[in-house]
């Protein structure tokens, strides 16, 4: 049998993560720039390590010549979420693509199917084309879609796993199994002010999105010359910015807009 040549073969996988990591940030970015909640809190991306993928196989009692025929998770994507109503949407945005940046395989939801062990997750796994110098792969990918709370039990129970090498003591499991209720009791109460925190975060948001337009404005009167005009903003912005609300960084940023359309300064 040929010997692997991993860095070749393990290439088109991580081509896929790196295009799905832009692509789910972008949606992510898509919401914030509109000023909505983004139910993608963060991405994260991973190919397997090569002990990983050896370990799997075995496990399994899958033949080296078959590994990357049956191994489906060798490509890796998590993407976290604040809420659990979160882990829904973000499962339809992803529905929504199907057929048209790849194709979805098949779908697990271990929330309302939880394991034994208490671990809650929803993995999709799709298959996505990546175009290579030498031609098109499929290459299959897990999603693993979690509230933060969800994924720090996850990250330890793995860790734990993986020190006790599967056989890990009775009494453990069982304060591992208590946590996860735990942080799944902490996810539903979350949830029960989801609004509130996203309206929070919105005002958050937009007075941010506010503040960076009225500093671009007043630099862009540095860029023309009006150096008067631009440190008597900047002396006005300084005295009224801790006390501002929304509604006093509206009209600071209009007046800003007017004088920028006077001195006919582009904005974009």
């Amino acid at each position: 049998m040929d010997i692997i040549n991993w860095k070749e073969a393990l290439l088109p996988y991580k081509q896929a993560t790196d295009e799905l990591y832009i692509k789910l940030n972008w949606i992510k970015k898509e919401f914030i720039e509109l000023e909505t909640h983004s139910p993608i809190e963060l991405v994260q991306t991973r190919v397997k390590s090569i002990s990983s993928i050896l370990d799997k196989a075995n496990k399994k009692e899958i033949a080296l010549s078959n590994i990357f025929d049956e191994i489906e998770d060798i490509a890796g994507v998590r993407i976290t979420c604040k809420f659990v109503e979160d882990i829904y949407k973000v499962v339809q945005l992803i529905r929504d693509r199907d057929g048209k940046d790849f194709i979805i395989k098949e779908e697990e939801d271990y929330i309302n199917n939880t394991k034994s062990s208490g671990y809650r997750s929803y993995h999709i796994t799709i298959l996505y084309n990546v175009i290579m110098a030498e031609g098109t792969k499929v290459i299959p990918c897990e999603i693993q879609i979690r509230t933060m709370a969800m994924n720090f039990w996850a990250t330890i129970e793995h860790s734990l796993r993986y020190k006790y090498n599967g056989n890990m003591p009775e009494h453990i499991k069982q304060k591992l199994e208590a946590c996860a209720e735990a942080s799944f009791k902490l996810d539903t109460e979350m949830g029960t002010i989801r609004d509130e925190i996203i309206q929070t975060q919105k005002i958050i948001q937009t007075k941010e999105n506010l503040v960076y337009k009225i500093l671009k404005n007043i630099q862009n009167l540095y860029y023309i010359g009006k150096i008067e005009k631009m440190n008597e903003f900047n002396k006005e912005f300084i005295d009224m910015y801790q006390d501002a609300d929304i509604e006093t960084l509206y009209n600071f940023n209009n007046k800003l807009e007017i004088m920028a359309n006077l001195y006919k300064i582009n904005q974009k």
